[in-house]
C-alpha cells in the first residue's frame, strides 16, 4: 500500500508500474497523517493483508514549501491550509535542528517522520511490524529524474 502526498504527479500506479487495483493508495497534502490515514493504513496491513506501506514524498513539495515559509515568517495559512502546514511543521523545526537549510531536505526529514509516526501512533501497524508480517519505508520521489530514493524504513532489518 501507498500512502503519499496528494500532488498529481505522484501517481502511485505509474512511479511504480502496476495496474488499477494493484495498491491501495491513500493520499493528503503534504502526507499528513490523522487518525483517516492511521485507520486507512492499519486496514490496508490488517484487513486487506499488505506486507508493505510506501510512504511517498517528493522534491519541492507545496505542503512543505509552505511550512518553510511559515516558519521563517512567522505566520501560518489561514483556513485548513494552516492545518496541513502544523503539522508539517515540526519536520521543518527537526531538520533545521539539524542544520538543514534546503527544501528537499525537509521533504527528506518529514518522510522520516511520517514513517515513524506511523509506527509510532499504530499500535496495529507496529505489532504487524514487530512480527515481521510488514516494512514500512519512506522513499522520496524526484519529479524531474522520474526517480526515487529510501530514506527511512522499519522493518526490513534495520
Amino acid at each position: 500500500m501507498l500512502f503519499g502526498c496528494s500532488d498529481s504527479r505522484l501517481a502511485a500506479e505509474i512511479i511504480f508500474d502496476r495496474g488499477l487495483g494493484d495498491l491501495f493508495v491513500v493520499r493528503t497534502a503534504g502526507h499528513v497523517a490523522g487518525a483517516e490515514v492511521l485507520g486507512s493504513v492499519e486496514y490496508g496491513v490488517t484487513v486487506l493483508g499488505a506486507p508493505l506501506v510506501v510512504v511517498l514524498g517528493h522534491d519541492s513539495c507545496g505542503a512543505v514549501t509552505e511550512a518553510s515559509e511559515a516558519e521563517r515568517g512567522g505566520v501560518a495559512p489561514a483556513g485548513y491550509l494552516g492545518d496541513v502546514v502544523e503539522r508539517v511543521m515540526p519536520s521543518v523545526l527537526a531538520a533545521r535542528a539539524r542544520g538543514f537549510t534546503e527544501v528537499d531536505q525537509f521533504v527528506d526529514e518529514h518522510i522520516r517522520r511520517t514513517v515513524g509516526g506511523l509506527v509510532g501512533r499504530s499500535v496495529l501497524l507496529a505489532n504487524e511490524v514487530s512480527a515481521g508480517r510488514c516494512a514500512v519505508v519512506g522513499l522520496s520521489y524526484r519529479l524531474s529524474e522520474g526517480t526515487v530514493s529510501c530514506v527511512a524504513e522499519r522493518g526490513l532489518g534495520a
